[in-house]
């Protein structure tokens, strides 16, 4: 199978085989269906043999295996249509003629028999296409071997392939993103979409104190203190959270692994603490993003384009916020005035620590105007003065820090997802527990993800100062309802569609998080350009 990708798209080889990446879609579990559902139903055929060679340094379980004139006929039994010939006569795409070469001489070392001829079924057709096992046929293998093995020793992804018509049957596009790649190489040219609109499952937040989580064959159960059950298929959950004081069994972590089901942490208050992501990533990936981080310029290039998209968004907020409101525009006017000049500074910064600085100074100018977004009808007592964060001391900031909590698991698993390592980030410093790359990447989505739906839910009237918080001298944080409801909004923010303002195609604000975080790692694997572009309209 790793040398039919081979055949089909080198990136797609390196990408299953050296990074270890796999995408079942649709079309992979109806080929598994297909082979399931083979059976040896004539006398001398064997069905699903696994042959292995030292020499070559394959193995293989092949389709069907016959007996005809004495020696042995490999088959190999594919869904699809065959290529044609200028007769019609049916051929072999050559991702398949090159598996069904590499099981006819697995074959031959392994009975020590010559084999002549192999057989590709194509069942959307009901024909049979013939390949001749000669010289070079043989010589065919012994080159992509080479090739693989060739591939297996660099930790550089080979390029995207030339013919897009690869790619839209491919599992691993919306890893690969080759039409985000063409697109950005050619900007008059419309992206073919291949990137999947929303995510595959749903987040299941674990809130309750004292929640057990279980599981019962393929289902995960929750029980609650007051002895109640909830059970939910395994299959339909994307990631778990579990919130302050609650347990999971190693049955239920085994359960989560075996689905791909990422489990985060958090405390009570919204701070992740732990993540067990079944995808973490492989050592190609980790290489190629210490070895772009490391270096000073490579940073400061992706630092500037974060710093620009962040403050660039605080700007636009404020201002498409205050459109058609005379009174809140010129409350806020201080503040616009002292951000418009920093938007044309963070472009050409000479350092770091200069952007840090800049970027600083408009975040201080921001939260000073977002406080002024809140109508009058807003109760005195969810108002703020000013932004405290560790901890938080009155009802506005803890709303903030939950929901940047909440913000901050999903960023940690997007870039887990993406096989990124969250420690090692380009813009901010590892000065805490935090990790810098998910720190980094949050920057983009702190506005359009928590703080509009914030002031729009609370100019809402959706909180509640009494039943919402808890309320000490030293610091203030959300109550269990509270807590439940933060989630709820910022859940069904995820969930809500936009579209990319230079790919051109919707998507959800939780795919987005993702493309994000796959369109960084293509800044130091060859193919920059799209990071951090993306803008509020």
């Amino acid at each position: 199978m790793a040398l039919h990708a081979l055949a089909y798209c080198r990136r797609l080889f390196y990408l299953e085989e050296v990074e270890e990446i796999r995408v079942a879609d649709s079309r992979v579990f109806a080929g598994r269906h297909l082979h399931t559902a083979l059976e040896a139903n004539e006398e001398g055929e064997s069905v699903s043999l696994e042959l292995a060679s030292d020499s070559l340094g394959l193995v293989g379980k092949t389709d069907c295996i016959r007996r005809r004139d004495g020696s042995y006929l490999p088959y190999e039994h594919k869904r699809g249509r065959p290529a044609r010939a200028a007769d019609n006569s049916p051929q072999p795409w050559p991702s398949d003629r090159l598996q069904i070469i590499a099981y006819a001489v697995l074959l031959e070392e392994a009975f020590n028999q010559p084999i002549t001829e192999g057989r590709i079924r194509y069942h959307a057709a009901n024909v049979t296409a013939r390949v001749s096992i000669d010289t070079q046929a043989r010589s065919d293998l012994e080159n992509a071997i080479a090739d693989a093995q060739q591939l297996r020793e660099t930790v550089d992804r080979p390029p995207i392939t030339d013919n897009p018509r690869l790619c839209e049957k491919c599992s691993l596009a919306p890893v690969c993103l080759p039409e985000e790649v063409r697109h950005d190489r050619e900007p008059e040219r419309d992206p073919l979409r291949l990137f999947p609109p929303d995510r595959d499952g749903t987040t299941l937040h674990v809130v309750g104190h004292g929640t057990n989580v279980g599981v019962s064959a393929d289902a995960i159960v929750l029980k609650k203190q007051d002895g109640s059950k909830t059970k939910l298929p395994a299959r339909g959950v994307e990631s778990v959270l579990l919130h302050g004081f609650n347990q999971i069994s190693t049955q239920a972590i085994r359960k989560c692994v075996e689905h791909g089901i990422g489990v985060h942490w958090l405390s009570a208050s919204g701070y992740h603490t732990a993540s067990l992501v079944p995808t973490a990533g492989q050592v190609q990936r980790r290489i190629r993003q210490y070895q772009a981080l490391t270096a000073e310029e490579t940073c400061l290039r992706l630092s500037r384009k974060l710093a620009a998209a962040k403050v660039e968004g605080q700007y636009r907020y404020l201002m498409r916020a205050s459109r058609g409101d005379d009174e809140t525009r010129s409350t806020i006017q201080r503040s616009l005035n002292g951000i418009q000049p920093l938007l044309a500074d963070v472009h050409n910064c000479p350092s770091r620590d200069t952007l840090r600085g800049l970027e600083g100074s408009a975040a201080a100018h921001y939260f000073t105007a977002i406080r002024q977004l809140l109508g009058r009808q807003v109760h005195a007592d969810l108002r703020a003065t000013d932004r405290s964060r560790r901890p938080p001391r009155d009802r506005f900031n803890a709303l903030l820090s939950y929901g940047y909590g909440l913000l901050h698991t999903a960023v940690m698993r997007a870039v887990l997802a993406s096989g990124l390592e969250p420690a090692i980030g380009f813009f901010h410093t590892p000065r805490s527990a935090a990790y810098p790359l998910v720190l980094d990447v949050m920057e983009l989505f702190r506005v359009s993800l928590w703080d509009m739906p914030l002031v729009g839910s609370l100019n809402r009237g959706q909180w509640d100062p009494d039943a919402d918080f808890v309320v000490t001298a030293a610091k203030t944080w959300l109550s269990e309802v509270g807590r439940t409801k933060a989630i709820g909004l910022f859940e069904d923010r995820l969930q809500e569609t936009w579209k990319h303002p230079v790919l051109n195609y919707s998507l959800s604000y939780a795919r987005s998080i993702e493309l994000e975080a796959r369109l960084l790692e293509k800044e130091w694997t060859g193919e920059p350009g799209l990071f951090a572009r993306s803008r509020l309209r």
